[in-house]
C-alpha cells in the first residue's frame, strides 16, 4: 500500500511524531497546503477535526490512532522517522476536505492489515464494519500468489477501484495516501522514485482529474514530473524563477486593468494571477515544440464572480478590455466537462501583445474546480436529490462494476478503465438534448452501449444528425446520435476493431466469452465461410486440409476452431487465407507445374484496415506501413499477422529465413484513422527553424508524436526524426512537399526501417 514504508524495526524508537521533508508545492496557487508535510501532530489534527466533528467522533478516532499507534510500535520509514507519522500525515490532508470520522479512522488505520497482519474481523469488532471494509479497500494483495508483478498490479489497482465503486471514501483517503507518499519519495532510491513517479502519472493522476481533484491532480502531476525528469523539472523551474521579474510589471498592469474595468461594469469579482506548473509548461514546450521563451502564457489570471449571469457579463467587459484570440474561447460552464469541471475560458491579447489565459466562474463552481467530489463527498444534498456531479461521478462508478462483471482478468481490466481515465472528450446529444461524454475518437457503437449495455448488444444502425450512419462512425462535438436495434443482432468480433470507451470493449469481450459454444460455433462458421466466399473458396474445407490445418494450429477439432472463431480468439480471414495457403501447397504437390502457378495466381491477399485487434493484426514498428504502401504479411508463432511495407530491410531478412510464413496483404478502401510514419528532415541550424517547420507540419493537417535530434553536421546543419501521424501516403506527400518548401529545410526523406 505505502511505497515509502519499512517494516525494519527499531530498537528504542519513541511513540512520536516527528517531522518530514517541508512540501515542494501547495495544493493550490490561491492558498498554503493544509499541513502539507511539517510536523505531523496529532494535537494538530485533533484541533481540525474538532471544527467540524462531534466529542463522541473525536473519542473513536483517538481511540483508531492509539491502535495504529500501538501496531506500527518499532516499525520506521524509509527516511527513519516513526512510521505513525505518515497515517497521521494522510488524516490531516483527509481532515482540510472535511471527510468523517469513518474515512478519517480509515486513513490512520489504513496499513494495519497489510503492514501488520490485523484481520478484517478484529477491525469490524473494534471499529465497525464500514471502517473496516474501507482499510480493506485500501490493502494490497501480498499474501497471494501472482505470476508477474504486472499481474498484481493490476489486481491491486482493480480491488482498489471497485472498493472506490461501492465507497468513494476510498480513493479519497488513497489519493491523500499516494500525495503524502509523493512529497517524501526523495528517501526512496531512484530507480523506485521513478517506478512510483510512473504509477503516479498513469493511474493516480487521471483519477484525481476525472473526479475532480484538482488540486491533488496538479500536485501529484508537479510531484511525478520532478521525478521522472528531474534535471528537465529544475531547469524549466530555474528559468520560471527568472522570467518572474521579468513579467512581473505585465502581471501587475493586467490585473490593475482587469480590476478596474469590472468595477465599471458593476460586476463584484476577485481577480487573481496563477502561474501554469511546470509540467503544464513543459507539456506545453514538448507538443508544440517551443523554447520555453516562446511559452508566452506562463501566467494566467481567474475572475471569480457572485453569480451565473455575471460570468458571461464578466466575459464581455473582458473582450471590450483586451481582444480575444479567434478559436480561444470554451464554454464549460454550457457544457461542464465529465468531472464537474464549469469555467469559461478565453484567451486574450494582453499588453506588449502577450496572450493571456482566463477563466471565469462563480464561487461554487471555483469549490467544485478545485476540490471535485471532495467538495461534496456526501452522497445526497440537503434535499436528499443527487447533484450533477455526483451524478456523473456515480455513473462512471457504477461503470466500473459493469466492467468488472464483464471482465474475469485484472490486466484487461485495468487496461479497460485507463482507457476512460484520459480527460480528452466529445460530447454528443441524446433525442432527447440529454449531453453524453465520451473518449475523443469514440463511435456511435460507444454511444450505444453508453446508454445500456443491452443496447449495444442489439445494436444494427446509427443516426447521426438524423442522417443513416454506420455504427464503427466516429462521433463529433455536437453530434445527435439514435441507434437502431433488433432483436436479432449480436456482438462480433469485429465491433472490437472500432470500439473506443472500456465498457464497449468489455461488453463485447464477455458477450463472445459467454454466448452459448453451439452459438459461437455457428457463429465462427458463418464467419469463416464468408472470409472463405472472399477469396472465392468452397466453404466445405476438404478433409486432409483440414487435418493438416488443425496440425499446425494445435486446434483439437475443426468445431473448436469455429468456436474460436465465434469468441474472437481467431480472425476468421487469416484462418481462411491458411486455409487457401494449404491449399496452394497440396495444389503444387499433386499438378503440373502451370497448374501449381495457375493456383497460386488464385491467392488473394488478406485485406486489413489497421483497425484490428492487436491480438490479431499488428503494424511492424521497423517500417510503420501506411494506406498506399504496398504490404507483406509474416504469420507468427503466436498466431498473429505482422504487417510489413513489402520492401522492408527487416522484413526481406526474415522472409529469407521462413519464405512459408509469408502472405500477401493489402489495405482496404476505408481505414478510417490515422497512421504513424517517421520521416527524417536536414535542416539548417539557425534560430527559429524548427518552430516553422512544426508549424508548417501542423498546417499540413498532421499531428507530430515524437520529436528527436542527431548531431549537427559540421555546426551547420541539424538532422531531426519526426513521428507524424498521417492518413496515407498522398497525405504524406503532400506533408514532404510542404516540409520541402520551408526555410532552412535542405532534405526530407521517410525513414523505413
Amino acid at each position: 500500500m505505502n511505497p515509502t514504508s519499512a517494516d525494519t524495526p527499531a530498537p528504542s524508537v519513541t511513540r512520536r511524531t516527528s517531522a518530514a521533508a517541508p512540501s515542494k508545492f501547495p495544493l493550490s496557487s490561491d492558498k498554503n497546503p493544509p499541513n502539507a508535510v511539517g510536523v505531523a501532530s496529532v494535537t494538530e489534527l485533533t484541533a481540525t477535526l474538532a471544527e467540524y466533528l462531534s466529542p463522541a467522533e473525536l473519542k473513536k478516532i483517538k481511540e483508531a490512532y492509539r491502535f495504529s499507534d500501538e501496531m506500527h510500535l518499532g516499525q520506521v520509514r524509509k527516511s527513519g522517522e516513526p512510521y505513525i507519522s505518515h497515517p497521521i500525515a494522510v488524516a490531516e490532508i483527509c481532515a482540510e476536505w472535511k471527510l468523517d470520522a469513518q474515512a478519517i479512522m480509515a486513513a490512520l488505520l489504513h496499513d494495519v492489515m497489510e503492514d501488520q497482519d490485523v484481520r478484517k474481523d478484529e477491525l469490524i469488532e473494534r471499529f465497525g464494519a464500514p471502517v473496516a471494509a474501507l482499510v480493506d479497500g485500501l490493502s494490497k494483495l501480498d499474501k497471494i500468489e501472482f505470476q508477474s508483478q504486472i499481474e498484481q498490479q493490476a489486481e491491486n489497482f482493480r480491488k482498489m477501484l471497485l472498493a472506490m465503486a461501492r465507497d468513494v471514501r476510498v480513493i479519497l483517503v488513497k489519493l491523500a495516501d499516494r500525495l503524502h507518499n509523493m512529497r517524501t519519495l526523495d528517501a526512496m532510491s531512484p530507480d523506485k522514485r521513478r517506478r512510483i513517479a510512473r504509477e503516479t502519472m498513469e493511474v493516480y493522476v487521471p483519477i484525481a482529474h476525472r473526479l475532480g481533484l484538482n488540486n491533488i491532480y496538479r500536485e501529484l502531476q508537479e510531484l511525478s514530473f520532478s521525478h521522472l525528469y528531474p534535471l528537465r523539472y529544475r531547469t524549466i523551474s530555474k528559468a520560471l524563477r527568472a522570467a518572474r521579474g521579468n513579467r512581473r510589471e505585465v502581471v501587475s498592469k493586467i490585473l490593475t486593468s482587469v480590476k478596474e474595468a469590472l468595477d465599471r461594469a458593476g460586476i463584484k469579482a476577485g481577480v487573481y494571477g496563477r502561474e501554469k506548473t511546470l509540467y503544464g509548461i513543459y507539456r506545453k514546450m514538448r507538443n508544440k515544440h517551443l523554447t520555453f521563451s516562446q511559452v508566452l502564457d506562463v501566467y494566467g489570471f481567474r475572475v471569480v464572480v457572485e453569480n451565473f449571469e455575471s460570468c458571461y457579463m464578466a466575459l464581455g467587459t473582458l473582450h471590450a478590455l483586451f481582444k480575444p484570440m479567434p478559436g480561444k474561447f470554451k464554454d464549460y460552464i454550457a457544457i461542464p466537462k465529465l468531472n464537474g469541471y464549469q469555467s469559461l475560458h478565453t484567451t486574450l491579447i494582453g499588453p506588449y501583445g502577450t496572450p493571456v489565459e482566463f477563466q471565469i466562474r462563480t464561487e461554487n463552481m471555483h469549490g467544485v474546480a478545485e476540490s471535485g467530489v471532495a467538495a461534496h463527498w456526501l452522497y445526497k444534498n440537503q434535499d436528499g436529490q443527487l447533484t450533477d456531479l455526483q451524478q456523473r461521478t456515480h455513473a462512471w462508478l457504477q461503470s466500473l462494476l459493469d466492467i468488472q462483471h464483464q471482465t474475469g482478468d485484472s490486466a484487461e481490466f485495468l487496461e479497460h478503465v485507463k482507457v476512460d481515465l484520459f480527460p480528452d472528450s466529445v460530447y454528443v446529444f441524446t433525442p432527447k438534448s440529454i449531453i453524453i461524454a465520451l473518449p475523443r475518437g469514440a463511435t456511435a457503437l460507444d454511444f450505444a452501449y453508453s446508454i445500456h449495455t443491452d443496447i449495444g448488444d442489439h445494436a444494427v444502425s446509427a443516426r447521426i444528425n438524423h442522417e443513416q450512419a454506420a455504427l464503427k462512425t466516429e462521433l463529433r462535438n455536437g453530434d445527435i446520435v439514435a441507434i437502431d436495434v433488433s432483436d436479432d443482432a449480436r456482438p462480433t468480433p469485429n465491433w472490437l476493431a472500432f470500439v473506443r470507451t472500456g465498457k464497449a470493449r468489455s461488453a463485447i469481450r464477455h458477450h463472445l466469452r459467454t454466448i452459448d459454444r453451439e452459438e459461437a460455433i455457428d457463429l465462427g462458421r458463418m464467419l469463416l465461410e464468408q472470409s472463405l466466399a472472399v477469396l472465392e473458396l468452397p466453404s466445405k474445407i476438404p478433409t486432409q486440409i483440414a487435418d493438416r490445418l488443425l496440425n499446425e494450429t494445435g486446434v483439437k477439432s475443426v468445431s473448436d476452431l469455429y468456436a474460436e472463431i465465434g469468441v474472437g480468439k481467431r480472425m476468421a480471414m487469416l484462418v481462411a487465407r491458411h486455409i487457401q495457403g494449404l491449399e496452394a501447397n497440396q495444389a503444387d504437390k499433386n499438378q503440373p507445374k502451370e497448374a501449381a502457378s495457375s493456383a497460386e495466381s488464385k491467392i488473394k491477399p488478406v485485406v486489413i484496415s489497421g483497425r484490428e485487434p492487436s491480438t490479431s493484426v499488428q503494424l511492424a514498428n521497423c517500417c510503420l506501413p501506411i494506406p498506399g504502401d504496398a504490404l507483406a504479411g509474416q504469420l507468427r508463432r503466436d498466431q498473429t499477422l505482422q504487417v510489413h511495407v513489402a520492401d522492408c530491410e527487416v522484413a526481406k531478412r526474415q522472409r529469407a529465413k521462413e519464405q512459408g510464413r509469408w502472405i500477401d496483404v493489402s489495405w482496404a478502401a476505408d481505414h478510417a484513422r490515422r497512421f504513424e510514419c517517421r520521416i527524417r528532415v536536414l535542416l539548417q541550424d539557425e534560430k527559429g527553424a524548427l518552430a516553422r517547420l512544426a508549424a508548417e507540419i501542423n498546417e499540413s493537417d498532421s499531428n507530430i508524436v515524437h520529436v528527436g535530434m542527431d548531431e549537427s553536421h559540421a555546426g551547420l546543419m541539424t538532422e531531426l526524426r519526426f513521428t507524424v501521424q498521417v492518413e496515407d501516403r498522398i497525405h504524406l506527400a503532400r506533408l514532404m512537399r510542404n516540409v520541402k518548401r520551408v526555410k532552412g529545410v535542405e532534405r526530407i526523406l521517410r525513414e523505413r526501417s
